[in-house]
């Protein structure tokens, strides 16, 4: 219990009765303190007021970027991911759009009589073919002579593909050394079935290979499908005896070579090529009797290259990614 200041000091209270003071008593004092608590309450009754308004009006007491943060690592993100996938995807559809209406405005009326029947280019190609390469087959005549420079273009893909598949899937060193890019290696493969069938079928799937790129300036075939069945040949070998016998016939510096020096003497002979017809003298490799294996003037080495590129780009597509390294 509180008892008064004043009672117990005599001399303080005769002092503040001089000086004109009135004395505090308890209950004054007790009024006091109880003002005091009051206006705390009310304030924290404010406090809480506000709170639970913000509450209930989904503030929960944050600021707007707070709240902005909590959504962005919450769904923001997945919110973004699809409206990114829906704005690209009508973006695209939007230009593949207008490209094709503007093609098939370009194209002239259905069933009018005055439309060409033929092509100039197509009836350039099949008029003239045999008298400016001697090949016989006007494919391999368009996609190695006319369109010579399109194929370069077409086989350095395929090279530039092949590096960067052997720059992210190969083994490094140190994986290596350390045990941590270990693989099953495919030196041994149990079946025999596969093993003796294998052996029956890889020498004829090689040798017809290299039939359909020695005759595709005379026959069907070129080197893109002689080096596709040859490449096939590869991997079937491969995958019936393992890596100590496909190493032998081509391993990764091998690879390196045969790639490389195809596309550089493609390079040189078209290049060769281009020179001689731009300023018109006379090329120097001659273009051999038409239907002859020796005929069509470059045509044969440029298959040949062509075929080199595409049976070590398949077969090392499939070493890589069977075991990561060729």
């Amino acid at each position: 219990m509180m008892t008064d200041r004043h009672d117990s000091n005599l001399w303080q209270r005769l002092n503040d009765w001089v000086e004109g003071k009135q004395p505090e008593t308890q209950e004054h004092h007790e009024d006091t303190v109880h003002e005091v608590r009051s206006t705390q309450e009310l304030e924290q009754e404010l406090e809480e007021r506000r709170l639970s308004t913000a509450r209930k009006r989904g503030l929960d007491g944050k600021s707007l970027i707070e709240r902005y943060t909590d959504w962005e690592n919450g769904s923001g993100m997945l919110f973004y991911g699809r409206l990114h996938s829906v704005m690209a995807f009508a973006a695209c559809l939007a230009v593949v759009s207008i490209m094709l209406l503007l093609t098939v405005s370009y194209l002239p009326p259905f069933g009018e009589p005055a439309n060409p029947a033929n092509n100039e280019v197509f009836s350039k190609y099949i008029e003239d073919t045999l008298i400016d390469t001697n090949a016989t087959n006007v494919v391999a005549g368009i996609i190695l002579d006319y369109r010579a420079f399109d194929t370069f273009g077409e086989a350095t893909v395929l090279f530039a593909a092949a590096c960067a598949v052997i720059t992210l899937l190969r083994d490094d060193e140190k994986k290596k050394n350390s045990g941590a890019g270990d693989k099953p290696k495919t030196d041994a493969r149990q079946g025999l079935i596969l093993n003796k069938v294998s052996a029956l079928v890889i020498p004829v799937l090689l040798l017809y290979g290299i039939y359909v790129i020695l005759n595709g300036h005379i026959s069907p075939g070129g080197g893109f499908s002689g080096g596709t069945i040859i490449g096939a040949g590869l991997i079937l070998c491969r995958a019936a005896f393992g890596t100590e016998l496909t190493g032998k016939i081509l391993n990764a510096r091998s690879y390196t070579r045969v790639t490389c020096s195809a596309l550089v003497f493609y390079a040189l002979a078209k290049g060769y090529s281009f020179f001689t017809g731009a300023n018109h003298i006379k090329s120097m490799i001659p273009k051999g009797a038409p239907g002859a294996i020796l005929s069509g003037g470059l045509i044969l080495p440029l298959n040949i290259a062509v075929g080199l590129v595409v049976a070590c780009t398949m077969y090392g597509f499939y070493s890589l990614y069977s075991e990561g390294e060729i």
